[in-house]
């Protein structure tokens, strides 16, 4: 199991827990020139057995719950954003303008589903706001990928040329990323260590968040799949966004399952958020490196004002390099770091069977939150946990290796791994969560709620 020793091994995990890991193959699952099956399933067992290891810390068990991680559950996990329903209806995936796109020299991708980011982009290529896509397709034609990296960027809009892995390689931010860890971790400040209320190993379902609550300040999509999980495993979540910036409404169904969902000025309602930060174990960040900092959100800053904190942040290109301060989205490092140059064919680019990279860090942001809080139950310190898009991409594309499980099973589709439940935006066709351990959750206590209707206040 080379690929789960690295994972579990840059998560800070004792490599003797590894026995309690199995998985199941299923044949065909998460196709791709590169090894996505492994990675994604990879994830998901470091991220359960991270559970596992806090459920024993907190029953007083000698040794932690055997984990299971099934191929086919992972697939349909790493696909849940496609296979979400809502009464019926498909989601509403990529916007138009959210696409590949043919330039003078080769190939540019843009990010345009938030209202704000077609804005810009329309803004920066010079076009009225309701353009259509020809006008926009006859205007990049004409123009070098680069020169359109860098103007739309400049106007605060998301498009990246698209580069070979050679290419990537010799990029300065993709020097910067590989010389940082897959994971990373400090200790921010210390802290008396943290008594966190024995759990009953008879209780069913166990789980090993209970208790523990969540600020989740994160949007698309690596971050809402890590808090959704903790979520699963009986954290308190708590969403909050701006309110001037509405969430997509299927991505929210998709990842707001088990979490309450608020809206909060920072600026204006500080009062609001301190008392929130006063009594909450984590928060998990998940905006443009430095976007928050101006609030008093670095994670020093929150450590200082809530000794014993963890803070866990993602990003897209990493908070370090040229490109730290970047926006970015899964379908736009797949672009830059040269996976959709390796996936595509016939001269024209391609793309991960799923968005691995987010899904694929999301589980991991959550096994560095429960290692985290396992590693203060014995001394106490306050920590930051750090993940990357690009740096996942770095692991997927030079570091997992081929690893079939051992029982290649055939595989029944993603219906084995579906659920329905009703809920205030109506019946939910979902996805169960791939994250098994014995006696664990299988589904979420509650499902997702409509965006900011929940008060700014813990249960």
């Amino acid at each position: 199991m080379t690929n789960q020793y690295t994972a579990w091994t840059a998560l800070g995990g004792d490599p003797a827990l590894l026995p309690a890991v199995t998985a199941v193959g299923r044949a065909g699952t998460l196709s791709s020139k590169l090894p996505v099956r492994e990675l994604a399933r990879t994830c998901v067992g470091a991220c359960a057995l991270a559970a596992a290891e806090l459920g024993a810390r907190r029953t007083g068990r000698a040794g932690v719950p055997g984990v299971r991680v099934d191929d086919g559950a992972v697939a349909a996990a790493f696909h849940s954003e496609r296979l979400l329903r809502v009464d019926g209806r498909a989601p509403v995936a990529f916007a138009p303008l959210s696409r590949f796109w043919r330039t003078a020299d080769g190939w540019v991708r843009t990010h345009a589903n938030y209202p704000h980011h077609r804005a810009r982009l329309l803004g920066a290529l010079g076009l009225s706001p309701d353009a259509p896509a020809p006008e926009v397709a006859g205007v990049l034609a004409g123009r070098s990928a680069l020169e359109v990296e860098e103007t739309v960027y400049r106007a605060g809009g998301l498009a990246v040329a698209l580069r070979t892995p050679a290419g990537w390689a010799a990029h300065e931010q993709a020097a910067e990323v590989a010389a940082r860890p897959l994971v990373e971790s400090e200790r921010l400040a210390p802290a008396p260590p943290r008594v966190l209320p024995p759990l009953d190993p008879a209780a069913a379902p166990l789980l090993p968040a209970a208790g523990l609550r969540v600020l989740d300040l994160t949007r698309v999509l690596a971050g809402p799949v890590a808090t959704r999980t903790l979520a699963l495993l009986g954290a308190d979540v708590l969403r909050l966004d701006a309110p001037e910036l509405p969430e997509l409404p299927d991505q929210h169904a998709d990842t707001g399952f088990g979490k309450r969902s608020a809206t909060l000025d920072l600026g204006a309602d500080r009062d609001t958020f301190e008392k929130l930060l006063a009594s909450a174990d984590v928060v998990v960040t998940g905006y443009r490196p430095g976007a928050l900092d101006r609030f008093g959100l670095s994670p020093r800053a929150l450590a200082e004002r809530r000794p014993g904190l963890v803070v866990a942040q993602v990003s897209a290109w990493g908070g370090y390099g040229p490109w730290g301060e970047r926006r970015g989205f899964d379908s736009l490092v797949q672009v830059a770091t040269g996976i959709a140059a390796t996936e595509g064919t016939a001269g024209e680019p391609g793309a991960l069977p799923a968005q691995a990279l987010d899904h694929g860090t999301g589980y991991l942001l959550a096994a560095a939150v429960l290692r985290a809080v396992t590693e203060q139950s014995y001394d106490g310190h306050a920590r930051g946990v750090r993940l990357a898009l690009a740096r996942t991409a770095l692991w997927l594309t030079r570091e997992v290796r081929p690893e079939p499980a051992p029982d290649d099973a055939p595989d029944p589709g993603p219906d084995a791994w579906l659920a329905e439940t009703d809920s205030d935006l109506g019946r939910l066709r979902h996805a169960l969560p791939p994250v098994s351990f014995a006696g664990g959750p299988t589904d979420w206590a509650r499902p997702s709620a409509p965006w900011g209707t929940d008060p700014a206040a813990w249960d």
